[in-house]
């Protein structure tokens, strides 16, 4: 049921008030997958030594595994409990591949049975079933994606997986998501370029234009319905763009708490400099751009279409409305031209995105976040809120 446009815009604003419903991997199922009646089911976790782990499931034994544990529980378990009968699908099997370590790096061949037998992705796995799950540490979507479209089976990536995320990203009605996010790519699309102001603590104000050249924008909205190959990236709720071109400065928090400026020319970040903390971060990010440029492309600008609690990773947190990402590296998932055989390492060819959201970013504010498609000029956030033309084009 719809909701009136008062209470919409009051929930959007306060994400608190929002009750979430139940999650079901029924519902889950149902919603993304539809059809489900006769397709073939599994799931892929990811460990540094699978066949050890996954043999006997020898990974329950050991509370390290917190995402691989919620794969069991709250899919195998109840696949065999009752929900395939439900939706008419078979298998259900469990198996594990070799943890890649970074962001939608491509995955090794070698997979293991829950009988510690060796098997190959290719031919036991993405030839064999009709719906993957991947449910992993790292993100396997830009890889799943390829192979979806080489060997025909459609699937979900579910990636940093938490009770937190179970209880609202993955609890929703994806029917909605879809709807709430064709609302804003349809607000959003064909536009020219995008600028987004970040406001510091020290009063500086840093400006990234990035140019989109009238594309249609895209949307990760959750729903693989169908039978055309197709991977869902969940929690969905996004409208993104391949930007192709940038220029300008923005922040960078990194993992270790140091904050820096990142100088963009011509898409590519071509240096960071230090606002504050530690100066070896910065000297290890811009020797790592020097020996590989391909690592500092920008291939993603995406903003967040659902109203969700933080959860702490990522693949939530970029889907909530008011926050907005970048990302560097491959972009050959999201329709993009770069691709692994582009960098200089295969471990290189990672998609990462950096994210900019209260929670994450502390030290600065997006102050605005501007749209220019002809003619038109929109604010589309300000101060990490979205501004009244989006949440005009929600309400609708």
């Amino acid at each position: 049921m719809l909701l009136p446009s008062y209470l919409k815009e009051e929930i959007m604003l306060q994400p608190e008030k929002r009750e979430f419903p139940k999650f079901s991997v029924s519902k889950l199922m149902h919603t993304v997958f539809e059809p489900t009646e006769g397709c073939r089911v599994c799931i892929l976790v990811d460990f540094d030594e699978p066949q050890k782990w996954i043999k006997d499931f020898a990974f329950l034994k050991d509370e390290e595994f917190s995402v691989q544990r919620k794969a069991y529980e709250n899919f195998y378990k109840t696949f065999k409990n009752g929900v395939m009968e439900e939706l008419g699908m078979s298998g259900g099997e469990m198996f594990a591949y070799y943890c890649t370590h970074g962001s939608n790096l491509d995955l090794r061949d070698e997979c293991f049975g829950t009988d510690g037998k060796q098997l190959s992705l290719d031919r036991d796995i993405y030839s064999k079933y009709d719906i993957v799950l991947c449910i992993s540490t790292w993100s396997a979507t830009a890889p799943l994606t390829a192979k979806c479209k080489e060997y025909g089976f459609r699937g979900a990536t579910m990636h940093g997986m938490n009770d937190v995320i179970l209880n609202s990203g993955l609890a929703v009605d994806y029917d909605e998501v879809s709807r709430d996010a064709e609302k804003v790519r349809l607000a959003m699309t064909n536009a020219d370029s995008i600028e987004i102001d970040f406001a510091l603590e020290d009063g500086r104000v840093l400006t990234a234009w990035l140019g989109l050249d009238q594309q249609d924008a895209q949307k990760s909205h959750g729903l693989c319905k169908g039978q055309t190959p197709d991977v869902a990236n969940l929690p969905a709720g996004e409208v993104y763009f391949v930007p192709n071109d940038a220029r300008g400065e923005f922040p960078m928090k990194y993992e270790d708490g140091t904050l820096g400026v990142l100088t963009v020319e011509d898409r590519n970040i071509i240096k960071s400099t230090l606002i504050e903390g530690n100066q070896a971060t910065i000297d290890e990010h811009n020797a790592r751009l020097a020996d590989d440029p391909m690592t500092g492309t920008l291939g993603e600008l995406g903003f967040g279409t659902q109203v969700l609690p933080v959860s702490g990773q990522d693949i939530q947190d970029e889907k909530v409305l008011g926050t907005c990402h970048l990302a560097t590296g491959r972009d050959d998932h999201l329709g993009g031209d770069i691709v692994p055989e582009m960098f200089k390492k295969h471990e290189n060819s990672t998609h990462d995105d950096i994210l900019f959201a209260p929670h994450k970013t502390p030290n600065f504010d997006i102050s605005e976040v501007r749209m220019q498609r002809g003619s038109q000029r929109e604010v589309i956030i300000q101060h990490f809120r979205p501004s009244a033309y989006i949440m005009n084009a929600l309400c609708r």
